[in-house]
């Protein structure tokens, strides 16, 4: 009855209300991004970069972010990025140049990792603690549960939002909207759920700081200088045991985002509303993944390493099969595998480490994930995009079919740098 009545808090459903709307629009807006990209370049390397440009922000810029959060109150904060992003979301379509949309998909980004750190720092608050000097008056368990529901909210939201993308581009397509026009009512709506984000955050009173956490912010700002960042992270042998499994997990992420548009649209003839199925099939295995680690058996890094070479085993057979009912299929395998995976190694790295070890070792975990999904992103539609000017068909392949399977077999290879800690210790 305590963890229902906490989680049930009106300020709490109020911001996961307005999460769970702003993160719809957020997965919309990605999708029509790569489509719009593509459709004023006809490249997949600026395919590719759209993740950097999604993903660069927050691994270079999230320590810089914090700070501001500790400066300026956390509802300030939040209310101004919702709006300053409404604005960027409307202004980003309407000029069909390409340095004009990074320019503004970037910039929306950047504003993104002012609302985030304040977004979590705000969750404890919410469910209970600093309301009162020297009281928390919450257990780990209900925090735990409570920052699922706010990640669930954003993840949850892959399928809903592809499923919105596609039904908004066919609807553009019976207006005869042509040309750019096509995907300006998908950032246009986008700019709408921030405003719904907007609304929701000034529904609540107050998200902290509490009378206590000032001192305590204070102490992990003197605790981390004392430490030597993330290259601090490297020293630990359970850190080095599991990230290369993560750095080949983001391969694989990144590989099929980059060339999915083409793969989809080139490849196996399924067309625009074909992509949105295979994201909303991506979304719906990450679910199943989710649920299936409930009954999972053996070692978190058993279980990395199996759902790495599982992931490997799907992604290269979409590419050498290329049939379309198998990319649905291999989709959500891929979903299942990738989020095993990921919660696998984060869950690793949070019960082998703790205290600063452990802030340190979850920096360098999602420095390696954000940094490899950009790279891979970029090397895959780069390696396309050569093999397509070329005039090189690989063992008769289209360049992106070739480029996913060989990616595929990178990823299954991957898994054998995938080693215990006492593996992992330097001789």
């Amino acid at each position: 009855m305590a963890l229902k009545e906490r989680l049930n808090r009106p300020e709490f459903r109020r911001l996961i209300v307005g999460q769970t709307v702003s993160s719809l629009g957020d997965w919309m807006g990605t999708l029509a991004l790569m489509y719009f990209v593509l459709a004023l370049s006809g490249s997949t390397t600026a395919v590719g970069g759209v993740l950097v440009l999604r993903l660069l922000p927050s691994a270079l810029g999230a320590p810089v972010a914090a700070r501001v959060v500790t400066r300026w109150r956390r509802r300030s904060v939040m209310l101004t990025s919702d709006l300053v992003r409404v604005g960027m979301a409307v202004a980003l379509p309407i000029v069909p140049w390409l340095w004009w949309v990074y320019f503004w998909a970037f910039m929306i980004e950047v504003v993104g990792l002012m609302f985030l750190p304040a977004r979590d720092a705000a969750i404890p608050f919410l469910i209970g603690e600093g309301r009162e000097e020297g009281k928390n008056d919450h257990d780990t368990g209900t925090l735990e549960l409570a920052n699922g529901i706010t990640m669930a909210t954003s993840y949850g939201m892959i399928p809903f939002g592809a499923g919105m993308f596609g039904l908004i581009l066919w609807v553009s397509e019976r207006a005869g909207w042509g040309g750019h026009w096509r995907y300006v009512l998908v950032f246009w709506l986008d700019a709408l759920t921030y405003l719904a984000s907007w609304l929701a955050v000034r529904a609540i009173p107050d998200l902290g700081p509490g009378p206590g956490e000032k001192a305590a912010m204070e102490r992990d700002e003197r605790e981390a200088r004392e430490e030597h960042g993330f290259v601090n992270a490297l020293k630990l042998r359970v850190v080095r045991s599991v990230l290369p499994g993560i750095a080949v997990v983001a391969l694989g992420l990144g590989a099929l985002f980059s060339l999915g548009v083409v793969f989809v649209k080139g490849v196996i003839n399924a067309g625009q509303v074909g992509f949105g199925v295979l994201v909303v099939c991506f979304g719906i295995g990450a679910i199943v993944g989710l649920l299936l680690l409930h009954r999972k058996t053996g070692s978190l890094l058993t279980q990395v390493r199996a759902a790495t070479a599982a992931q490997g085993v799907v992604i290269a057979s979409m590419g050498g099969l290329a049939s379309e009912p198998w990319s649905f299929v291999g989709a959500v395998l891929f979903g299942a595998a990738a989020t095993s995976a990921l919660v696998g190694g984060i869950t690793y790295l949070q019960e082998s480490l703790g205290g600063v070890d452990r802030n340190l070792a979850l920096t360098a975990f999602h420095s390696v994930l954000r940094f490899g999904l950009a790279l891979a992103a970029l090397v895959a539609g780069g390696a396309a995009d050569l093999l397509k000017e070329a005039g090189v068909r690989p063992l008769g392949m289209v360049p992106a079919q070739f480029v996913l399977m060989l990616s595929g077999l990178v990823v299954l290879a991957g898994t054998f740098l995938i080693r215990s800690p006492e593996e992992a210790a330097p001789t």
